[in-house]
């Protein structure tokens, strides 16, 4: 009961996904709600993103695959605004993003949970979640008791309510990254960028974390662009994946088309495995 009420009352959060129409160019066309135009970040002589350009629909469930060091990482942090690109461009719904400071990214609606939690440990897993809703589109300045709905809503769509007055050190692994989650969630997020949230779980928590990514879609309506290396969650979940290999995409396409062509398997495990 308490997480179908905490659904609707996130559904009618500001998230600017569901209150707005569809994003239109100029010619009166749909514009993709995330654009990436040959975007390169370059650390010295090192290459770790170049020339990679794709878009994400409104909806969609995107993953981003390939080999350590492929540059995926880094490209989840270019367009979250941790890291500015040496050259291209990062639009969300046509409007430029890749040269904002992140809380401006976030206002614009997009929120990133990483591979490791970055909670505050001193506070409660409610706290944690009330700064998680103090930045997202639409908000302005909430009132502590707006922010802290927001945030025990957020907590109960991922299963984290009951932990609300915990100590985030009091959480295993799985149950941070939830937090995280939540954190993200309380936003109102339009695009959420996920970087290998599933590394180190088990089957059991893996599979949890497969439904909840898909009620984040599928019930609150939010795109997703995922960066994981657990194979079977990808094909699980993603609609579409994209293939970089040292920072470059390599292939694109549905999961299954993806993983059988031979330049990915040959990225991730050499020629002598080709069939």
């Amino acid at each position: 009961m308490w997480a179908q009420q905490a659904r609707r009352a996130l559904l009618r959060g500001p998230s600017a996904h569901r209150q707005v129409a569809p994003d239109q160019s100029a010619a009166g066309g749909i514009v993709p709600l995330l654009q990436a135009e040959a975007i390169t970040k370059h650390f010295g002589n090192v290459f770790a993103v170049e020339d990679v350009t794709f878009r994400v629909g409104d909806g969609e469930i995107v993953a981003v695959v390939g080999p350590n060091g492929a540059g995926k990482s880094t490209l989840l942090k270019m367009i979250a605004g941790l890291e500015r690109p040496t050259s291209g461009q990062v639009r969300l719904a046509g409007r430029l993003v890749h040269a904002r400071v992140p809380h401006q990214v976030r206002r614009q609606g997009i929120s990133i949970v990483m591979q490791t939690p970055l909670t505050f440990t001193s506070m409660t897993v409610l706290d944690n979640a009330t700064l998680g809703a103090m930045f997202g589109p639409g908000h302005g300045v909430l009132t502590e008791r707006r922010a802290r709905q927001r945030a025990a809503d957020s907590l109960a769509f991922v299963g984290l309510a009951q932990r609300a007055d915990d100590p985030v050190a009091s959480l295993n692994l799985h149950q941070q990254r939830f937090l995280e989650l939540a954190k993200a969630l309380a936003g109102g997020p339009r695009l959420l960028l996920l970087d290998e949230v599933m590394a180190g779980l088990n089957e059991t928590e893996i599979a949890a974390s497969v439904q909840i990514v898909r009620s984040v879609r599928d019930e609150l309506g939010v795109t997703i662009l995922w960066v994981e290396h657990v194979m079977s969650a990808v094909i699980e979940l993603a609609e579409r994946v994209i293939v970089l290999n040292f920072g470059k995409v390599l292939a694109e396409g549905t999961p299954k088309a993806v993983m059988r062509h031979p330049e990915v398997i040959d990225a991730y495990l050499g020629k002598a495995h080709i069939a």
